[in-house]
């Protein structure tokens, strides 16, 4: 049975809002910047493991005299799990490993267990990064491109409005929060990126087919009839996606814990997107029956 919400009434409130999240989401990626991993700055991580717990700030403290950079050190997992991440200096010193572990066992007076080390030098962070913006960049140009021939262009500029919204505040959101940005978390932008384009390919493709069913009424009401036509639908792939999504965030340990964050922050935000961003697009276009009738008419020789 088809529900009979009015979301129309709430569609300027809810641009209001959107506006103002993703103009502040902007500001905090440009003056605060986001926090790149060891993927993209370059550096040694260690997941480090003790005998016994040992306060942070004692790791850190041990590991400052060596001339490592910026160091960070936070519990991972259970006690006595450390990830320690460092701003190596000197990428080709082969003995840094051995030099930290001797260290840190010489000065904690505990067995030090390196269970997991990464190393990425400066210029393959480089490499990466600007593979990840072109990836990203290509996903949204796909997307534009494949909006375009599926339907009209006043749906293309609709769709890649929800797509920018969606990944400028999940970026926004870790900018703020000073969350990890590594490679994973880039996976889950471009995964966010499909989702959100599915959710919003799905409702305009009711929307431009109830245009065309009732040629009388305006874009606001067939809008508002698409959403609800299409409203079961969108809360029930969403919800089995989130609960997949929050068993990950909450069982799969720390290393899946930033993409699982990401990706619940892309579902929540692409189902909002592509019910009051991409829908209101279209009124805002003054998309209509005539309107598509008429690119119908330049297509069809």
């Amino acid at each position: 049975m088809t529900k009979n919400i009015n979301f129309v009434s709430n569609f300027k409130k809810a641009n209001i809002i959107s506006i103002i999240v993703f103009i502040l989401s902007l500001l905090f990626i440009i003056f605060k910047g986001l926090n790149y991993g060891i993927d993209f700055k370059g550096g040694t991580l260690i997941e480090l493991r003790t005998d016994t717990s040992i306060d942070a700030s004692s790791i850190r403290s041990s590991l400052s005299s060596m001339n490592l950079g910026d160091i960070n050190v936070k519990n991972f997992g259970k006690d006595g799990d450390y990830l320690i991440k460092v701003e190596q200096k000197n990428t080709n010193d082969n003995n840094l490993i051995l030099q930290i572990k001797k260290k840190l066992s010489d000065n904690l007076n505990t067995e030090v267990n390196f269970r997991r080390v990464e190393n990425v030098g400066p210029k393959v962070s480089s490499e990466l990064l600007e593979s990840s913006v072109i990836a990203i960049s290509l996903a949204l140009a796909a997307m534009l491109f494949y909006i375009w021939i599926r339907f009209e262009w006043q749906f293309s500029i609709g769709s890649i409005v929800a797509l920018l919204h969606d990944v400028i505040i999940t970026l926004g959101i870790f900018s703020f929060l000073s969350l990890e940005i590594n490679l994973s978390i880039i996976a889950a932008v471009l995964t966010i990126v499909g989702y959100s384009m599915n959710d919003t390919v799905v409702i305009y493709d009711r929307i431009r087919e109830n245009l065309f069913k009732f040629s009388r009424i305006t874009i606001s009401e067939v809008s508002n009839l698409s959403i609800n036509e299409t409203l079961a639908r969108t809360i029930i792939t969403s919800i089995t996606t989130l609960l997949a999504l929050v068993s990950i965030y909450v069982l799969g340990g720390e290393i899946l814990r930033g993409f699982s964050f990401a990706m619940i922050l892309g579902v929540l935000i692409g189902t909002y997107s592509s019910i009051f961003v991409a829908a209101p697009i279209l009124k805002f276009l003054k998309v209509s029956y005539k309107t598509l009738e008429k690119d119908e008419e330049k297509i069809v020789p």
